[in-house]
């Protein structure tokens, strides 16, 4: 991967995909052996900066640089300089002369990483910007879809729920489409950005059709603290049209994968006996979040030398 930073998966190739799918089913490897300890960033430095709640991403980057033997340190917006009015350039460039190897950023508005990457010299990787794109996040869910297939070209994946807030929408809409595969999105009117079938995806009238034949079903999860604003009017009534349950399933093709990014909130998104089946691959998509951001923080590294 010939690039500084990682800021999104639009207009990634597919050849950057597979080589970052190649790299992440190594790192897995490493994963599920005895000895998760590698060389492989020995004498590099990466900080993590959030200025949002995390879990997964989060501790997934920071057991990456720890297998891979990084120093790293996480920052957090609540317990930094930014709480007493430093802004993220001045951050930025502080970060800069501590001679930092990669940046690892999230952060509420879109665009930001963006800006980070302009003014360092580190590589920056986003880890989700507002609503804009959350590229790690597609990347494991392609590898995940892609282990049991082997391909993504030609495959239905149909991805249901809140688009219109959904970084992890917008970005396996362009990572999937790179990969070759026909993705259908379906949600209520009210979670449906003007002009998102412009990014490469078509928009079902309603789930069930989107579902219907696809060898893929993702749920979204719903921002319950939007709930106040009147976007939907209740969980209950979200989930009779918009839930993947058992009936939903069945539409698609069998075995079809049933996945998700987390957290998961049980009898919305999806049934919790959905949840229990044996095609759902929820917890594997976690490993392979740990992989493919071991595989990206090596692959960075080696590009910015």
């Amino acid at each position: 991967m010939q690039r500084k930073d990682l800021l999104g998966l639009k207009g990634v190739s597919k050849s950057e995909i597979d080589e970052v799918l190649l790299t992440a089913a190594q790192m897995k490897k490493i994963l599920q052996s005895g000895n998760k300890k590698t060389p492989h960033l020995q004498g590099r430095s990466v900080v993590t900066l959030f200025y949002e709640n995390s879990t997964r991403t989060r501790v997934s980057f920071d057991l990456a640089c720890k297998y891979l033997s990084a120093s790293s340190s996480n920052v957090s917006a609540s317990s930094s300089s930014v709480s007493k009015g430093e802004t993220l350039l001045d951050t930025a460039r502080t970060l800069d002369r501590m001679e930092v190897d990669l940046l690892v950023m999230r952060h509420p508005m879109g665009g930001a990483p963006h800006l980070m990457a302009k003014h360092v010299k580190a590589g920056v990787i986003n880890a989700g910007d507002g609503m804009h794109e959350h590229p790690t996040q597609a990347l494991l869910d392609i590898m995940t879809i892609n282990e049991r297939f082997g391909t993504l070209k030609g495959m239905k994946i149909a991805i249901a729920g809140d688009i219109l807030h959904s970084r992890v929408a917008r970005s396996n809409i362009y990572g999937m489409t790179a990969m070759g595969a026909d993705v259908h999105i379906a949600a209520p009117q009210t979670m449906l950005p003007y002009g998102i079938e412009q990014l490469g995806a078509k928009v079902d009238k309603t789930i069930d059709e989107a579902v219907k034949g696809a060898s893929v079903i993702m749920g979204l999860r719903i921002q319950k603290e939007r709930q106040s604003s009147g976007i939907f009017p209740s969980i209950r009534e979200y989930h009779k049209f918009f839930g993947i349950d058992e009936k939903r399933v069945a539409l698609a093709e069998k075995n079809a994968l049933i996945m998700h990014p987390g957290p998961v909130n049980r009898g919305a998104e999806i049934s919790s006996m959905v949840m229990s089946a044996d095609n759902c691959v929820i917890d594997e998509q976690v490993t392979n979040g740990v992989a493919v951001r071991m595989a990206l923080l090596f692959m960075l590294t080696r590009a910015n030398n």
